[in-house]
C-alpha cells in the first residue's frame, strides 16, 4: 500500500500539468532543512559536522515557506538536524498545511511528546519517525541507549491522539533480509504505522561512519531475499512499486536528482541531498545552471552506489504516471 489515494491523486494531477505545460524539470518533494542542529550525532549523519555558527542558525518562516513556493512541489519533507529544536517549526508546518502542501515532519521523536501539543492532526500532515531497525540495532546506529522506545512510545502516544505516522528506516551492509523483515513487520503489525519508508544506506560523504554503505549488487540482493514470496505486499510501505522493483534489481532507473531537491540554511544544494557540489540562491537558478547530465550511476563515480530514494524514487513516480500499467499497480499495491 503506498500513500492514501487523496494524496496520491493530488500527486498524478500535479504530474499531468507538468506534463501538459511541457517542463521538463520539476520538484516533486522538497527537502527542507531549517537548521543542522540535532539532538542526537547519528552514525549515518553528518549534519551536526556544520561550523558552529550554522548549528546556531534556524530558519525565517517566511524564507522556509518561500523557498517550499518558489519550488511549486506539491509536498515538503522537514529535516535537518532535528526540526523539533526549531521554536517556530510548528508555525513553519501550519502555514505550509494552510497553502495546501503535503507536509512529512521527520523527527527521532524524543522531543515529540514535549511538542506534540503545538500540532494539531491534519489530512495532509505526518510525523515521519526514523527507525533504524529493532531495539539493539536502532539504538546502535542513533548511538543513544533507549532512543528505539523512546521512539515507539512517541509513535503510540501520536497515534492514539489522531495524528498519522510513518517510518523511515535505513539498512546498511550489517543488516540481513531477516533484519529488514523483522523491523518491517514489528512496525507493521505491532506499532501500527500507516506508511514505512526504506532506503539502502547512501555514502555520505560527511557521515561519520563510512563503512558500511550499501553497494548496488548488495542492495539488491537484501530486498530481493527480504522481499521474496510476496511478502512486500503485506506491508505499508510508502513506496511505488517501480521504486520497490528497482531496489530488488528487476528493473533499473535513471536518477532524477532535481526531483527531490533539498533547500536549507546555505540555499538549494547541488544536485541533491547526498553531494555537495555548492549552493544556488534560487529555486531557478538550481534549475538552469546545474549541469544535470553528470550525475548520476555511470556519470558521477560519487553515485555508483547510490539507490537512494531521493534520485530514484522521482523517476519511479514518473514512470508511474506515465503508464496506465504501472498506475494501476501503484493504486492496488501490486
Amino acid at each position: 500500500m503506498a500513500m492514501p489515494l487523496r494524496q496520491s491523486i493530488r500527486l498524478g494531477a500535479f504530474m499531468a500539468k507538468q506534463k501538459l505545460m511541457r517542463r521538463e524539470k520539476y520538484a516533486i518533494l522538497v527537502e527542507l532543512e531549517p537548521l543542522f542542529a540535532c539532538n542526537l550525532k547519528c552514525g549515518g549523519c553528518g549534519k551536526i559536522a556544520q561550523p558552529a555558527h550554522l548549528l546556531k542558525q534556524r530558519m525565517p518562516v517566511q524564507q522556509a515557506v518561500g523557498a517550499v513556493e518558489e519550488s511549486g512541489a506539491p509536498m515538503v519533507s522537514i529535516a535537518g538536524g532535528e526540526p523539533l529544536m526549531h521554536p517556530q517549526i510548528d508555525e513553519i508546518t501550519r502555514i505550509l498545511l494552510e497553502r495546501n502542501k503535503i507536509v512529512f515532519l521527520c523527527t527521532n521523536a524524543l522531543l515529540l511528546p514535549k511538542h506534540m501539543h503545538k500540532f494539531k492532526p491534519h489530512r495532509n500532515f505526518a510525523w515521519m519517525v526514523h527507525i533504524d531497525g529493532l531495539e539493539e540495532k536502532h539504538d546502535a546506529s542513533v548511538r543513544k541507549e533507549g532512543g528505539f522506545q523512546a521512539a515507539v512510545d512517541a509513535i503510540k502516544m501520536a497515534k492514539a491522539a489522531g495524528f498519522r505516522v510513518m517510518t523511515n528506516t535505513t539498512f546498511f551492509n550489517t543488516d540481513a533480509p531477516q533484519d529488514v523483515i523483522d523491523v518491517l513487520d514489528y512496525l507493521n503489525d505491532e506499532v501500527g504505522v500507516d506508511n514505512m519508508q526504506l532506503s539502502p544506506g547512501y555514502a555520505y560523504e560527511k557521515a561519520p561512519d563510512q563503512e558500511h554503505w550499501l553497494g548496488v549488487q548488495q542492495t539488491r540482493e537484501l530486498f530481493s531475499k527480504a522481499f521474496a514470496g510476496g511478502r512486500r505486499k503485506k506491508w505499508r510501505l510508502n513506496h511505488s512499486p517501480v521504486f520497490l522493483d528497482f531496489l530488488e534489481g528487476k528493473r533499473d532507473l535513471q536518477c532524477t536528482p532535481w526531483g527531490i531537491p533539498s533547500y536549507s540554511l546555505l540555499g538549494w544544494q547541488r544536485p541533491c541531498y547526498l553531494l555537495d557540489d555548492g549552493y544556488a540562491k534560487t529555486w531557478r537558478e538550481l534549475i538552469e545552471e546545474t549541469e544535470w547530465d553528470k550525475f548520476g550511476r555511470g556519470k558521477d563515480p560519487r553515485c555508483a552506489n547510490c539507490m537512494a530514494h531521493c534520485g530514484y524514487e522521482p523517476t519511479a513516480v514518473i514512470a508511474t504516471t506515465s503508464s496506465l500499467k504501472e498506475t494501476i499497480r501503484a493504486a492496488v499495491g501490486a
